[in-house]
């Protein structure tokens, strides 16, 4: 990976590992020990998700760059799919709250979505060449 999207994961993944410690300390004042198993879990899932995107598309950047776009729909489609059997397995678990679960899902993906976009502006990517395209 290039120190560009190893910033990117950085600027995402710290904000958001602090979100999920407080989430899984409010699901655990207001739903107990399950209320923090359900947080954790769900804070798993994003950041789990999230990293298999960004790393995937990553790669296919690196190697086929036009492959970015369909490498990133794919990882999005497999994922949507996961999700979705996770879900369906864990709809009846008592070891955790699904509530504190759906919660931390949602807050996290906010926390990750908001941490990419602000560690991608912070960024000083150039778009235009500053050489002039000369060539040495």
């Amino acid at each position: 990976m290039q120190a560009i999207d190893l910033r990117l994961l950085r600027g995402a993944a710290i904000p958001t590992a602090v979100a999920a410690v407080v989430a899984m300390v409010v699901a655990g004042v207001v739903f107990g020990g399950k209320g923090s198993l359900g947080a954790a879990f769900g804070a798993v899932i994003v950041g789990a998700f999230f990293t298999v995107s960004l790393v995937a598309v990553a790669k296919a950047g690196q190697v086929f760059p036009q492959l970015m776009l369909p490498v990133a729909l794919g990882t999005y489609a497999v994922k949507m799919l996961v999700l979705f059997l996770i879900i369906g397995a864990f709809v009846d678990a008592r070891w955790m709250e699904p509530k504190a679960f759906a919660f931390t899902v949602v807050g996290c993906t906010i926390v990750w979505m908001a941490g990419e976009v602000r560690t991608f502006f912070k960024q000083r990517i150039l778009y235009v060449d500053p050489t002039g395209g000369e060539q040495s």
